[in-house]
């Protein structure tokens, strides 16, 4: 029996783990993950984008909802990591100005074409086709694939 005040060796496992070791088992191939790499930032910008254009209350909304996702998923410091991603995409919202729409609408098109053929390249369909939740969970893969380079646990 294990004390109270012993670490356990395998703490529980906390929803971000599970959810990111689903949507890595349909994105193994190193191409498709590169392409997601460049693809799920860009998407996200042209998300908040759009919502931004529509009226800023929309994005900023959008924004804490996905905060207060993330939040409940048990990773302080994805957390704090998604903070400062919203704000760099905040800022390089507003720096797009009065380009903005075009610009979103283009990104959002190609990042998605790119996307479709990781996943042909992968061989599997998009984990957001079985659980709308998947597409926020992909930019934690993107910031959990870093950090892990970086030699931090999320």
């Amino acid at each position: 029996m294990q004390s109270l005040h012993t670490p356990s060796a395998n703490p529980p496992l906390r929803r971000v783990d599970s959810l990111l070791a689903h949507y890595g088992e349909s994105h193994r191939n190193p191409t498709n993950e590169l392409i997601h790499f460049a693809a799920i930032p860009l998407i996200m910008w042209s998300i908040v984008g759009l919502l931004f254009a529509l009226h800023p209350w929309v994005a900023y909304a959008f924004l804490a909802a996905s905060l207060v996702y993330y939040l409940r998923l048990g990773s302080p410091l994805m957390v704090l990591c998604m903070v400062a991603w919203t704000a760099l995409t905040l800022a390089l919202v507003l720096a797009a100005g009065p380009l903005l729409v075009p610009l979103a609408v283009g990104v959002f098109v190609v990042a998605w074409v790119f996307q479709f053929i990781g996943h042909k390249i992968e061989g599997k369909k998009p984990s957001f086709f079985e659980d709308i939740q998947y597409l926020w969970v992909r930019p934690l893969f993107v910031l959990s694939k870093l950090l892990a380079r970086l030699g931090l646990r999320w």
